[in-house]
Formats: structure tokens, sequence, C-alpha cells
């Protein structure tokens, strides 16, 4: 019986990590940089914390509000590119389990192989199968509501049956 592969990777972590690292150097630079213009102006001490109370407010909402269409116009893409490939598999699966194959065997694999990986993966998640719909559409970093295809997703490489 095949057993789980074990060992997590943390890559799905790094989008979150990015964001948080950068939104946090934006926000001490930008409200350092309020602060001093207003202290240059020879402002009360109430003045400045009101000024850099107003500087946080607005920089989380402006990142906020960038996160939200930075998201939303990924999932947009993402969609259109889902739907895009769900097209190409209605119109020519034949020259799509081509491609895939030619994938493979750019990866290297043999050609018999190739086809066969490609013909197991189409068989199972066709539109899953294609590596650019794998590399293009990380899945455990996606928030739930940004995923909106229905078919079924191949697993994780966490959830993948380990063959030793």
């Amino acid at each position: 019986m095949p057993r789980r592969h074990g060992e997590r990777h943390r890559t799905e972590r790094f989008g979150w990590l990015r964001a948080a690292v950068l939104g946090a150097n934006d926000g001490i630079i930008s409200t350092a940089s309020l602060l001093l213009g207003v202290a240059a102006a020879q402002a009360t001490r109430s003045g400045l914390v009101v000024a850099g109370a107003a500087g946080l407010v607005a920089g989380a909402m402006s990142m906020a509000a960038g996160e939200y269409v930075s998201l939303r116009s990924q999932a947009d893409t993402e969609e259109a590119e889902l739907e895009r490939e769900r097209k190409e598999l209605e119109d020519d699966e034949a020259g799509e389990h081509k491609e895939l194959t030619t994938i493979y065997i750019h990866r290297g694999l043999d050609p018999s192989l190739a086809k066969q990986v490609a013909g197991q993966l189409m068989s199972h998640d066709a539109l899953g199968a294609h590596p650019a719909m794998n590399s293009a559409f990380p899945r455990p970093s996606a928030p739930a509501r940004f995923r909106r295809h229905s078919r079924r997703q191949a697993p994780l490489p966490s959830e993948r049956p380990c063959l030793s």
C-alpha cells in the first residue's frame, strides 16, 4: 500500500513572508519620512503623534487596497488562462496530449514513458496535468475565494503517495 510523502515544503509560505517584509519596510520608511518632514516644520509633539498615526492608517489602507487589487487581477488572469486551457482541451485533446508529452520529453523522460505519463495524468485531471497550470497557480497559498475552477486538482507533492 502506498504511503504518503512526509516531507513538508515551506515554499508556499514565501508569498506572505515577502509581502510582510516589504510592507513592514515600507511602513517604517514612509512613516519615519513623514515624521521627519513634520518635525522639520517644527510641529508640536501632539502634531507629530497625529501625523504619525495618520500616516500609519493611510499606509495600512493603501497597502490593503493594493494587495486586494493585486490578488484580484491575478485571480482574473488565472481564470482567463484556465478558461483558455479548458477550451484548448475541448477543441484538441490529442494536441494537448502531444504537447504534454513533448514537455516531459524535454524534461528528460524517454518518449514512450513521456507519452504514458501524459496519458495517465490527463486521464486523472486533464486541466491540472499541464505543468504550466501547476506552476502558474500554486494551490496552497492561493486564498480559497480566488480558486474558482471546479475541476478536481492534482494532489500536492506532500499528498502524493511515496513509491518506496
